[in-house]
Formats: C-alpha cells, structure tokens, sequence
C-alpha cells in the first residue's frame, strides 16, 4: 500500500476505536487534571422521539383579548421562537404548529421538566440595564423604569425586547472577563450595603439600554473554570453603553427582567468595547438557560398555556422491539447477499458496511440526533445508498477484471470510473434533502426535518465509506493475491 493509503488506514482504525468507545458507552466523562471540573461531559445515550418514547403535548394559546386580532406572521415569528429556544434548551426532534388563527400546538419529546420547559417557552420577558445610581436595591426587587414611558423619558437604545430565564443565585459583572477588579455578589452583603434602601414602586429609574442591544451571548469558561455568559453589543448600545460606564464608575448598574432585579453589580471600570460578562454561580444548564433566554429574544406575540398532558408513545415497545429486528434482518440479508455475489470483495464491503454502522452511531450519539421513526426510515434508507455504491465500484472493478487489468489496475480504475456516478447520484439526494429541510423548516414539520438531516447524515457518511474505507480496505487485502490463482474470489 502507498504512504497515503497507510494513514488513512491509521484514520479508520482511530475512527472505529472511537466510534466503538461512544457506541458503547451512556455517558462519557473526562475530568480537568487541574481543577474538579469536567474538560467532557457528554451523554452518549440514544435519544428517542416523541413517537417512540412519549413526551408533553401542550397547546399554547394568544395571551390577547381577542384571538382574531392576531397577526398570522407575528404568530408564525412567535412559533419559530418558541421552536429555537426548546432546541436551545435540549429539547431536540421539537414539533410545533399553528393551529387556526392563535393557537401553537406543541410537542417535546422525553423531556425531565415540563413545568422548566413550558415557562421558558411562555416567558415574554423584557431585559434592561438600569441605572442605580449609588443606592442598589436587593435582588428580587420590582422597580419601575422610564422604558416605554414618554418620548422624553425613553432610553437611549429602543427596538425588540429580549428575555432571560435566571436562576436565583446569580453574580454579575458588567466588567470584561481579564479585570481582576472585585466581583458584586447580589448576595445582601455584597450588592447593596447596608445603608442601602428597599425601593418603593414610585420610583422611577433610567434604563440605559436593553436586551436589543445585545448582538452575541455565548456561555464560557473562566481562567478558574467556572461558567459565566459572555456578550457583546450592537454599535448603537455599545456608544450607550460606553457613555455610561465612563461617568458613572463606581455606581450600581442593575440587570433587570421583567421589572424585577436579578442582579445589581457595581460598575468597576468604563466599558468602552461593547463586550462584558455576566458571572456567577451557574451551572451549565442555568448558564445555557440564561444565554438562550438572551439570544432568541422576547416573543413578538404572547402566549399562554391552555392544555399540556403527557402522553405516550405511539408505536409502543413491542413495535420498537419488530423494527429493531425488522432493520437487523434486512442488514443480515444485504450483508449476505454482497458476500455471496461479489465473493471476497463483498465480504470486504460487508465490513466497509459494518464500519458505516459504527460511525453512524457515534455521530448520532455525540451530535446528538433524536430518533423517530421517520428518522430511522432515513438511516436504513442511506444503509441501501451505501450498498449501491458499493455495487458500482464492484461491477467496474469485475469489467476491468475481465479485460485483462492486474488487480491493483482493476481497484483504482474501478473506483475512477463508478465515481460520477456515484457523485451524481448522491448530489441529487443530498439536494433533495435540503429540499425537504427547507420545507420542514418553512411550515414547522420537524419530523421531515428529522428525516432529511438523518438522511442526509447517512448519505455523507456513506460516501466517506465508498470512497476511502471500501477502497482502503480492498487494498489492504487484495494488493498481496494473485488473480489467477484465485478467479472465483472474486466472482470471475
């Protein structure tokens, strides 16, 4: 074998071995020599849709008084929402659909917390930074601010709202990760001192900007591997947003939603690049909780809960049971019939098969991919795909045989010619696949985009296979034989 086929026979060795460790596992853990936090954490086990493993059904209806009133485009925006911050949440395989003029019905597949879920989904939430001055109020305060008061009286940075969904422990910094300036704790020591005053809701406080100001927020690690959401902010509220941090260094500056305090940090130094950091003692599912709240934004049209039970699944264990042995028999026969027609070959692309199972499994595992029913059609759908290409380099391979070509002629000409159609064939799926996607996407059938991603998945996985592993393999076994002595291996 050439140096170039010896690495790529290294590459599928490391790749099955890994393959293999996460097919194996439920969960794979992976600890910070450093520290006690976790550098992995990654559940590993197969998660099942609605249909196959049950779930919450809830129907989610306008919080308007009159359902008529309601902008169909608004409640189509209001459904996309409330689909990215359920997928954003780990609610993967999400089914949401507008039903007559202000209703969503939605569907969440084996979710641990329907009351989590379902208030994130109906937070309509409004996040501001406003302006304490030097007397902070304690966390859980409700204050009135002067957003959406008077023309006069409005802040600085207007536009779309944006949400949160914050813990109750939470410690803020409106300061750039690297200072090393004290951190406010919003504990009551720490956030107000103890001259500080309850507010009475007569009060009016200034709002610098709001969460439309926001343009990035992503959760990270600090130098001390605790987790903390870092964001950045549009041109207009990072002028704000510097224009305040300069003058009032020093004063308190309080993250509020929804009127309600949840943090008060002290400013520590001007922030004059638009970037800060919210810190504290977050977990990664309240860290990512927060960051989805603040990046997906408030909902164009408010909703509320009508009807949420849980059901079942539809198809049932028993039905699971006949499909899992109805998929491994039909593996068994092509696994069979390659064997028998394509002799030593097909045995080889039994085992390029058997390798497309594995990797498939790990990225369905590690992506991670919700299993339906349509979505495993699509997986055994693509297992076909890879025979079939199979099928054509073989067929090649057997003409070149029959024409007199050595062995390592008829492998590298076999695969160059069955290669266009191979690609054409494969391009058309992988269009239609968009295809359906793009419709899924459009009219919120999230089972026909689970169909198409696992399809598509299958499709590109299935050409690595045919084009690197059955190949690699052929050489590595057939390089060393001599046809003559052995025409019936291959089916001559």
């Amino acid at each position: 074998m050439s140096r170039s086929r010896n690495i790529w026979l290294v590459v599928i060795i490391l790749l099955i071995a890994f393959s293999l460790w996460v097919d194996l596992s439920k969960n794979i853990s992976i600890a910070n020599p450093t520290n006690d936090k976790m550098l992995v954490n990654l559940d590993t086990d197969i998660r099942l849709g609605l249909d196959l493993r049950g779930g919450l059904q809830t129907l989610l209806q306008a919080d308007v008084p009159n359902c008529g009133t309601v902008d169909p485009n608004e409640l189509n925006v209001t459904r996309q929402i409330l689909e990215s911050r359920a997928n954003a949440l780990g609610v993967s395989e999400v089914t949401m659909q507008v039903a007559g003029n202000c209703r969503i019905v939605a569907q969440f597949p084996g979710i641990n917390n329907p009351e989590q879920v379902v208030a994130a989904l109906q937070q309509t939430g409004l996040l501001e930074f406003v302006d304490m001055g030097n007397n902070p109020v304690p966390e859980g305060t409700i204050i009135q601010t002067d957003y959406g008061q008077t023309s006069a009286t409005k802040p600085t940075t207007t536009g779309a709202t944006q949400s949160a969904a914050i813990t109750p422990a939470l410690t803020a910094t409106t300061q750039p990760a690297a200072t090393n300036t004290p951190v406010a704790s919003t504990t009551p020591s720490a956030t107000a001192p103890t001259t500080a005053t309850q507010t009475t809701p007569a009060t009016i406080y200034h709002t610098v900007i709001t969460g439309a100001a926001l343009d990035t927020v992503t959760v990270q690690t600090s130098s001390l591997g605790e987790y903390e959401i870092a964001f950045t902010l549009k041109s207009s509220g990072s002028q704000a947003f510097s224009d305040y941090t300069s003058s009032h260094v020093g004063q308190y500056l309080a993250i509020v939603l929804d009127k309600k305090a949840i943090s008060v940090p002290r400013v520590n130094t001007a922030i004059t690049s638009g970037q800060g950091v919210i810190q504290g003692s977050f977990t990664a599912d309240s860290a990512n909780a927060l960051a989805v709240q603040l990046r997906y934004g408030s909902l164009p049209v408010p909703v509320k809960v009508v009807e949420s039970q849980t059901v079942g699944p539809t198809l049932g264990a028993e039905s699971v049971r006949k499909s899992l042995l109805a998929g491994a028999i039909g593996l068994s026969v092509v696994i069979l019939f390659m064997g028998l027609y394509y002799r030593l070959p097909g045995i080889i692309a039994d085992l390029a098969l058997v390798t497309y199972a594995l990797i498939s499994l790990m990225l369905f595992k590690v992506i991670p991919v919700t299993l339906t029913l349509p979505g495993i059609a699509g997986f055994i759908l693509s297992i076909g795909m890879a025979v079939d290409a199979n099928v054509l380099i073989f067929e090649r391979l057997k003409e070149e045989l029959r024409s007199g070509r050595t062995l390592r002629q008829a492998i590298d000409l076999g695969w160059r010619r069955a290669w266009p159609s191979i690609r054409d064939s494969n391009s058309s799926t992988l269009i239609t696949c968009l295809i359906l996607y793009i419709f899924g996407n459009t009219f919120g059938a999230s089972v026909v985009k689970g169909f198409s991603i696992n399809l598509a998945l299958g499709v590109v996985i299935s050409l690595f296979t045919a084009i690197i592993v059955t190949r690699t393999y052929l050489h590595l076994v057939l390089d060393n034989l001599k046809l003559d002595e052995h025409p019936n291996w291959f089916g001559l």
